[in-house]
């Protein structure tokens, strides 16, 4: 049968398993030197955290992983484990049994946001969405649920840095996996070792400098076994590829400077083709094995809720920080007191405090779940999942309007301000309104055209576009949602108890008065 074993996923990069703290950022950055197999340019990749496609970003979850361990970061972003390891973890790695928990949750992922000023959307906590349900729903899992036990202990204790990739590639959907077994990825051997595997998963985004991704599905339902699948594998294991697209923060260190490019050079979570050429996949990291596990897993693990709320909260601080540098951008260009951007710049903080009110409520009003634990509000969590696709290009919108050329009129990079030449007329003819210096004016505008007029302003809109699914499925699946619970029909019966109280005859409630006396048209 089954060979089990216990070995941590990320070796001896930071000390023994199930140590009583979660990675550092130098230890971060060492465990990705574990020999994975990534491509780039036609080249595999020697180290990722080197390598100019990867290493700022890297060097940006590093940041997040240190403040952790500051002295500030007690009981916000670190808290006591409940594995009884002694240790300390985010707090969004733990079950929530409570509203309370789940404020401190949300607090937390925000928290660690402003780090990177929202722009890291699968950050190590992001996957925590799945990873903090295991303890409370192991059984979900089956004969698989002392693996799951064991994940959810060592991933709180270690905070892993894990990201998923879900989908099937994006060709001949209109078939179900196992037609087109040549792409999707299928058990192609059973070993007392454990399942070798083969095929491919999309997007794996940020998976190039994460310590392990998790494999399960979404998409038509699954009717072979060979294809029913949901598991984890290090990002070193043998026969798993990446073939990356094109890096953004190399394009931005090529073409210009931090100066010109502050957000697409440290931020770029490198999307990738995800392929695994005969991969082992040990017992132990196996998480089910069937269609009908695998087919239920979105709404059935917990994940959904979870992921739901992670994305609304990380969305919010990016907001935040769309909406600050908005507003400063209207008063460098003049544009401040007219009455239109104000209307404009109104609707960019109706959207920002929308996100916040909707976290709230995700976190205010749990539902209740399995073995005494809450989940974040499902229905307020569908209605981020809507109304995030609505509302991101709506603000870039908003932001090309009320800017204008005044996104473009920028000289082209930061060694022009070094050019004893040109300098004066940088000063001159490029300055900002109220006294605003041109170094300054350009500084800001070059952010905000990094964030909306880049590929990687457009990769991020695609992003939150898509984040949650895709435009018909966040729609109809939150009507699914309502017939599950019932509360389709409580809403039709509030319609239904309206019509009650009249009918042909006039009003049946017995305190109203009909019109008998008034009548216009008598019998």
């Amino acid at each position: 049968m089954k060979t089990m074993t216990t070995t941590s996923i990320l070796g001896d990069a930071v000390g023994a398993p199930n140590t009583v703290r979660p990675m550092t950022g130098d230890e971060y950055i060492e465990s990705l030197r574990d020999g994975r197999e990534v491509y780039f340019r036609g080249e595999r990749v020697d180290d990722v955290t080197t390598h100019p496609a990867f290493r700022n970003s890297v060097r940006s979850v590093a940041r997040m992983y240190d403040a952790m361990h500051k002295p500030e970061a007690k009981g916000i972003l670190s808290v006591p484990t409940d594995t009884g390891n002694g240790g300390f973890t985010h707090p969004f790695f733990k079950t929530a049994h409570s509203a309370d928990d789940l404020l401190l949750a949300r607090d937390a992922i925000a928290t660690w946001q402003r780090e990177v000023y929202g722009w890291l959307g699968r950050s190590p906590d992001y996957k925590a969405s799945f990873l903090g349900t295991l303890g409370a729903n192991a059984e979900f899992y089956g004969e698989y649920q002392d693996n799951a036990k064991r994940w959810y202990k060592e991933a709180q204790e270690r905070v892993i840095y894990m990201n998923h990739a879900i989908v099937n590639p994006p060709i001949d959907r209109d078939k179900p996996a196992d037609e087109t077994a040549d792409i999707c990825v299928h058990v192609v051997e059973e070993t007392d070792a454990g399942l070798i595997v083969s095929g491919a998963k999309v997007v794996a985004t940020g998976s190039a400098i994460t310590n392990a991704n998790f494999i399960a599905h979404y998409g038509l339902p699954l009717r072979k076994k060979e294809f029913g699948l949901i598991f984890t594998v290090p990002m070193d294991s043998p026969g798993l590829k990446l073939f990356c697209r094109t890096s953004y923060e190399m394009n931005a260190a090529v073409m210009g400077t931090p100066f010109d490019y502050p957000l697409s050079s440290r931020f770029d979570e490198n999307d990738a083709i995800m392929v695994f050429d005969r991969v082992l996949v040990p017992w132990e990291n196996v998480f089910a094995y069937d269609t009908e596990t695998t087919n239920g897993f979105v709404m059935k693990s917990g994940f959904m809720s979870r992921f739901m709320f992670h994305g609304c909260a990380r969305l919010a601080v990016k907001l935040d920080f769309i909406a600050g540098c908005v507003m400063k951008a209207v008063e460098m260009t003049g544009s401040a007191g007219f009455r239109g951007v104000q209307m404009q710049i109104g609707e960019i903080l109706n959207w920002r405090d929308m996100f916040w009110g909707l976290s709230d409520a995700m976190a205010k009003t749990p539902d209740p779940w399995v073995n005494g634990a809450v989940q974040p509000n499902l229905n307020y969590g569908l209605a981020y999942r809507t109304f995030m696709g609505v509302g991101y290009p709506r603000i870039k919108e908003i932001i090309q309007q009320t800017l204008g050329s005044g996104l473009i009129y920028l000289n082209s990079h930061a060694s022009d301000w070094g050019n004893p030449e040109i300098r004066p007329y940088l000063d001159q003819y490029v300055r900002g309104s109220n006294g605003i210096v041109a170094i300054d004016r350009v500084k800001l505008l070059k952010l905000l055209w990094d964030a909306v007029g880049t590929e990687f302003g457009g990769r991020h809109e695609l992003y939150e576009r898509n984040y949650g699914g895709d435009h018909e499925a966040v729609r109809f699946q939150t009507l699914f949602a309502y017939q599950a619970q019932g509360l389709d029909n409580q809403l039709k019966g509030f319609a239904e108890q309206c019509m009650s109280e009249y009918d042909i005859d006039g009003w049946t409630r017995p305190d109203l008065i009909n019109n008998d006396d008034l009548k216009i048209v008598r019998s």
